[in-house]
């Protein structure tokens, strides 16, 4: 399958939309609860500037009939840590792909191209937090160089169940001097 990684524009919130919905709906992704229509999305990504980007994974397929373009069928993202001016090479990320797309590296892509990125903008360590159940995203990231660091029990409540959530780290030593 031929993944094409790039920059997110407005013209992707509808996708990003839907595909971190399907991420809320099976409550093993995020404790959010609430969808997210396009504008919160397009609100969303106006907020995420060179620094911290978002990127969505596209195949290199013709896409629906009428669309302009290959489907984005996932996206990644780095966000603030911390505010605190020593932690600004420290990114927070996320990675989401659509049902039925997942378990065919499109994952991988994602997170490889955002860990580059990352390099490129001069940040030393990307951190996530994991739900301690989601093994495949678990399992993606420990391919993808991260380790597990600790687990942060109780962390909060989904559907009035407490959780767990594993944290996971990456260095890229290259920005470590």
């Amino acid at each position: 399958m031929d993944v094409e990684t790039r920059r997110a524009g407005l013209s992707d919130s509808p996708a990003i939309a839907e595909i971190y919905n399907q991420g809320i709906e099976s409550r093993q992704a995020t404790f959010e609860t609430e969808p997210r229509d396009e504008s919160a999305i397009r609100r969303w990504l106006l907020e995420h500037d060179q620094r911290h980007p978002v990127l969505v994974a596209a195949l290199g397929e013709a896409g629906e009939p009428g669309s302009s373009g290959p489907p984005v069928v996932g996206w990644a993202s780095i966000s603030v840590y911390r505010a605190r001016s020593c932690y600004d090479g420290v990114g927070e990320f996320s990675v989401y792909v659509r049902d039925g797309y997942r378990g065919r590296g499109i994952g991988r892509a994602l997170l490889l191209a955002l860990i580059e990125e990352a390099g490129r903008l001069g940040y030393w360590k990307l951190v996530s937090r994991v739900f301690d159940s989601n093994l495949p995203s678990r399992a993606l990231c420990k391919r993808c160089g991260f380790r597990e660091v600790g687990t942060y029990e109780k962390h909060g409540r989904l559907d009035g169940r407490w959780l767990d959530t594993v944290i996971v780290e990456r260095l890229i030593p290259e920005n470590i001097v």
